[in-house]
C-alpha cells in the first residue's frame, strides 16, 4: 500500500512478470480503443462528406475514381488510427516489439475482417483484395510514422 510500508500497487507483491503483463495488456486495450474512436469518427465524417458529395448512389464513375474518391481516404483514416494507436501505446510496452505491432495493427486487421464479413455476398474479389491492402498499407503507413516520431525522442 501507499505511503504504509506495504507493497506497491505495480505488480511488484506478484512479481514485476505478472504486473507487466496485466498493465502490457491494459496499454493494448488503451491503444485499441484510442484507435477504433479515431478511425470511427474519421470514417464518418469521410463517409459523410466525400462519399456524399462526390460519389453516387451506383458507385463511382470508374475504377481510377473509385481509387481517388473511396480508397485513398480509407487509407488516410486508417493510416491516422495506426498512427494513433502506436502514440497512445504507453512507453514501457512499446519498446516490446510485438507488443507495439499488436497495438498499431490489430484495429486495422479488425477492419478488415469486419470488411469481408459485411460485403461477403455483395463485393468483388476485387473490391476485398483492395479494401484489404488499403488497411494494411494505412497500417503500415501509420507505425512507419509513429516509427520515425519515436526515433526523434
Amino acid at each position: 500500500m501507499r505511503g504504509t510500508g506495504g507493497p506497491p500497487w505495480n505488480g511488484a507483491a506478484h512479481g514485476t512478470a505478472a504486473g507487466a503483463e496485466k498493465g502490457g495488456f491494459f496499454a493494448l486495450v488503451r491503444a485499441w480503443a484510442a484507435a477504433l474512436v479515431v478511425l470511427a469518427v474519421t470514417e464518418y465524417i469521410q463517409i459523410t462528406y466525400i462519399r456524399e458529395l462526390f460519389v453516387t448512389e451506383a458507385g463511382p464513375e470508374s475504377f481510377g475514381a473509385g481509387l481517388l474518391l473511396i480508397q485513398l481516404p480509407d487509407l488516410v483514416c486508417v493510416a491516422l488510427a495506426a498512427w494513433v494507436a502506436g502514440r497512445v501505446h504507453r512507453e514501457p510496452f512499446r519498446d516490446a516489439v510485438r507488443a507495439h505491432l499488436a497495438a498499431v495493427f490489430a484495429v486495422p486487421v479488425f477492419l478488415v475482417v469486419v470488411s469481408i464479413a459485411l460485403q461477403w455476398g455483395r463485393a468483388s474479389a476485387v473490391g476485398l483484395l483492395l479494401s484489404s491492402a488499403v488497411a494494411v498499407t494505412g497500417a503500415a503507413i501509420g507505425y512507419l510514422v509513429d516509427r520515425l516520431q519515436e526515433g526523434d525522442r
